[in-house]
């Protein structure tokens, strides 16, 4: 029995390998699990993107009094809706996409993998944006490290995050392309066009170059300047968006967005606003028959631009003599159902947008590009668009030819900036930073009893709570005094 105890052969080796675990992972596929969390998480769409975001900007109004509903709509405090990006977003969709980081890093299991490696960069950027803007200074450089042990990130100043930000942007941009891996069906937004990634790199660092054009000019106009020439989006064939599914089920691949409008799921009460309706009709914008409806879920629906009404921020039922909600999804316009399947698409970025940002940055002179043309080609863009979502959502040339000679450029920011603002329909996150940054449109806020901000528009959100208690880190590094009228470090205007 005793050279029994010496034998090393490759059948007792076997013995050692468990056949129900993984020895190696496909990190094309966590990237892909990345890419869907960021659209189909309901709850933090319902609380913070719909509820907060629409609300505060007055795109969308409701008659609910709790805060649950009716946060951004009325200046109250929810804990749910301030802790739910903070809380939900760093686990969900920028966990996997930093581990795709690291393992696909120059230290990781697959540093050949150079392609995945920066549009994994790009993508972990995407969530991580949205995060320091609401918030203000947040963990970033030790974010997603508790494989290294670390389990109490610091708070890194936002105006650090947005330089390695766009310095990681630059290189992605640069970069993508000239691996040799391909990620192919794995990238639900391009499909492993590299080309179009590239493109998308480009345009997230106009982005949030633009965004610190009033706190940093210079760091801004030289990034807008390396953005435009690497080459942003050039039309609606690059916008990026993920196409989701009705199943398996309600709680996987599914539109966040929608599942939080239909009414008998989250069911947000949330209705056209009329600061947004006013604007449209204001100007006979045809995208108002689009994105708005009247009448009961599940129809039928009047979709008539000029008969939509739109619902004031900050009121309650008995303001309107007790209606009921029969009462208001007939008097009031709601969301187009249309823009609502659970398998719609859900929109990170648009040529809309980066065509009104090169006007903007036109009028700057950062950018040798017509500020007129480029503000015309992003309504263009914006309002057509919107054919993603389905047939009957076309406006035709001729009447985007219209509105532009009705409504000419006139070389003003706040031209571009209401446009900017209207063009981020149903992308609340960007359209709330924009409306921030450029002070346009001008909003009358409400002063609805027992709110937190004295009848102001927030600034930013208070931290999630858990972090503030649990966080040895916090007071040496968060925005403080954590309060929605604290501004971030870009909201100078």
């Amino acid at each position: 029995m005793l050279p029994l105890f010496g034998c090393d052969s490759d059948e007792l080796v076997e013995l050692n390998i468990d056949p129900t675990q993984a020895n190696s992972l496909d990190w094309r596929f966590v990237f892909t699990t990345g890419q869907v969390w960021a659209a189909e998480n309901r709850y933090v769409n319902g609380r913070v993107h719909l509820n907060l975001c629409s609300g505060l900007i007055q795109q969308t109004a409701t008659l609910s009094v709790g805060p649950e509903r009716a946060s951004g709509d009325k200046y109250l405090r929810h804990l749910d809706s301030f802790n739910a990006y903070m809380d939900r977003v760093y686990e969900t969709s920028m966990k996997p996409i930093a581990e795709v980081i690291r393992q696909t890093g120059a230290d990781g299991l697959n540093p050949e993998m150079v392609n995945l490696h920066h549009m994994a960069q790009v993508l972990y950027i995407l969530p991580m944006h949205i995060m320091t803007d609401l918030y203000g200074n947040v963990p970033y450089s030790e974010a997603n490290r508790g494989v290294e042990g670390i389990f109490f990130p610091v708070f890194d100043s936002q105006e650090s995050i947005y330089k390695d930000m766009l310095a990681k942007l630059e290189t992605a941009a640069n970069t993508i392309g000239s691996g040799a891996d391909d990620v192919g069906s794995a990238d639900l937004f391009y499909g492993g066009d590299m080309d179009k990634w590239k493109k998308l790199a480009n345009s997230l660092m106009l982005r949030l170059a633009m965004r610190i054009s009033n706190v940093d000019p210079g760091t801004a106009q030289s990034f807008v300047q390396k953005a435009i020439s690497g080459g942003v989006m050039e039309s609606n064939d690059d916008m990026c968006f993920i196409n989701m599914s009705s199943g398996p089920s309600q709680w996987f691949n599914q539109n966040g967005l929608s599942r939080a409008l239909i009414p008998d799921d989250w069911g947000a009460n949330q209705m056209m606003g009329k600061t947004l309706v006013d604007w449209l009709q204001e100007r006979n914008d045809p995208r108002l028959g689009i994105w708005g409806a009247t009448g009961p879920w599940g129809g039928p629906y009047n979709q008539v631009a000029a008969e939509q009404v739109g619902l004031p921020n900050g009121l309650e039922p008995e303001d309107l003599d007790g209606i009921s909600r029969a009462e208001e999804e007939m008097m009031f316009s709601r969301i187009n159902p249309a823009l609502l399947d659970v398998d719609d698409p859900f929109i990170l970025m648009t040529h809309a947008e980066v065509e009104l940002l090169l006007a903007e940055a036109s009028l700057k002179g950062w950018n040798s590009g017509d500020a007129g043309d480029h503000f015309n080609n992003g309504i263009r863009s914006s309002m057509q668009q919107w054919t993603v979502f389905g047939e009957g959502l076309e406006i035709a040339n001729a009447d985007v030819d219209a509105y532009l000679a009705a409504n000419p450029f006139d070389g003003s920011e706040q031209m571009v900036g209401e446009q900017l603002w209207a063009a981020n329909f149903m992308q609340w996150y960007e359209a709330y930073a924009s409306w921030r940054r450029t002070g346009f449109p001008e909003l009358t806020p409400v002063n609805f009893i027992g709110n937190i901000s004295g009848g102001e528009i927030f600034r930013r959100f208070e931290y999630n709570t858990v972090e503030v208690a649990s966080n040895p880190n916090f007071q040496a590094g968060a925005t403080l005094p954590d309060d929605v009228m604290t501004r971030i470090w870009w909201d100078v205007n």
